[in-house]
This record gives C-alpha cells, sequence and structure tokens, in this order.
C-alpha cells in the first residue's frame, strides 16, 4: 500500500479483523488488541481503519487523517497488521456504511468487527448498530475497569443470546452473525485521550 486510503489485499476465504478508530494517536494498547485478536481469532489479517472523525466526539484536539494514518503504521508495523484511511475516500462516517461497503468490494472475504469494551458501553448509540450486528461477527475485547459495565450494557444485553464462549473464539469468523465474543485478556492503561493532554501540560 501507498496511499493512506488504498484498501489492503484481501481475497475470498480470508479471515480478517477490522478495527476501527480515530487513533489520534495510536498507542500500544492498541497494538495489543491487534495482535491478540490475530492469535485469539485465528484470523490472517488485521486492518486498522481509521476514521476521519468519530461522530460521536469532538474533532477539536483531531490530528489531520494523514498523520494519524502514517503514525499508526509505524507503530503498528507487522506483516499482517494493515491500516488505511479509506473511510475518507468515500467520506464515510458511520461504521455501517464502511462495512457494507467493504461486505459488497470483497465478496467472500470473512470479516470481523473488532472493539474495545468502552464502546460496548455507548454501542446502542451508533448508527444502525443493529444492522452492524447483523452484517458480521464481533469480538469485543477488554478494557481497564470496563468489563462488568460492558457485559450489562444496554447492546450487551440484548445480544445476550447472540454471545459464544470465550473457548470457541477461534470459530467466530466463520459463524453467520449475529455472533459476538467478549475476549479477556492483556490489557492496556494508555488512552489517546491520556497522551495528548500529556502532551498539552507544559514541561517543567
Amino acid at each position: 500500500m501507498t496511499s493512506i486510503t488504498d484498501i489492503p489485499p484481501h481475497a475470498p476465504g480470508l479471515r480478517i479483523g477490522l478495527f476501527g478508530g480515530s487513533f489520534n494517536p495510536a498507542h500500544e494498547g492498541h497494538r495489543l488488541v491487534a495482535l491478540q485478536c490475530l492469535t485469539r481469532l485465528q484470523l490472517d489479517a488485521v486492518w486498522l481503519l481509521v476514521s476521519p472523525g468519530n461522530p460521536l466526539k469532538s474533532h477539536s484536539e483531531l490530528a489531520p487523517l494523514e498523520t494519524r494514518v502514517n503514525t499508526t503504521r509505524a507503530l503498528m508495523d507487522h506483516p499482517r497488521i494493515a491500516v488505511t484511511g479509506l473511510e475518507a475516500q468515500h467520506n464515510y462516517h458511520f461504521t455501517i456504511d464502511t462495512l457494507e461497503w467493504l461486505k459488497a468490494s470483497c465478496p467472500g472475504t470473512r470479516f470481523v468487527w473488532i472493539m474495545g469494551a468502552d464502546n460496548l458501553l455507548q454501542f446502542d448509540r451508533w448508527e444502525r448498530w443493529q444492522d452492524i450486528v447483523n452484517l458480521m461477527p464481533l469480538a469485543v475485547y477488554a478494557r481497564p475497569g470496563s468489563t462488568l459495565r460492558a457485559t450489562s450494557s444496554k447492546a450487551a444485553v440484548a445480544l445476550k443470546l447472540n454471545r459464544i464462549p470465550e473457548r470457541d473464539a477461534e470459530t467466530l469468523a466463520d459463524r453467520d452473525p449475529p455472533a459476538w465474543v467478549y475476549l479477556h485478556g492483556i490489557t492496556s492503561q494508555q488512552s489517546s485521550s491520556a497522551i495528548r493532554a500529556a502532551r498539552k501540560a507544559p514541561s517543567n
């Protein structure tokens, strides 16, 4: 890939995790989730989809897309992890639009949507969130302090019967939606907001 908006390599039958976010900036916690999901879900690749901007968040501190894509690529530095800002090329601001386009553009590819437990807390506020659930399987990765609240959130309760045991996580990509798994494991205390705050703090 050369352009920041290129679609990464894909083919029918490949199992690919889609991990979206602002990545403003990306940090080791994001890399940890991508690597853990590669292994735990037995994926062929993980794509980080760097968004033009989260509709639920302020854009006042949002770095340029090119900066976020390039710094995220440098941090990930893994042959099976790709980073793209393809949503900007199509002017997509809602996850459902991106996922529907990818499903249509990559027939036969087994996609899984990956998100942190903090996003599950507000998942019911996402545009057409039920359609996301019915479009592809979901993997939710634990975040420090979020597990109990996330698994009792409105979306988690609504999807209770579609949750698969964590021991079956490697089968998720081959399951028909709706299906989701909650992954416990190594976590990081890092957050993008904390990194931005530290950068703005006056140095002694």
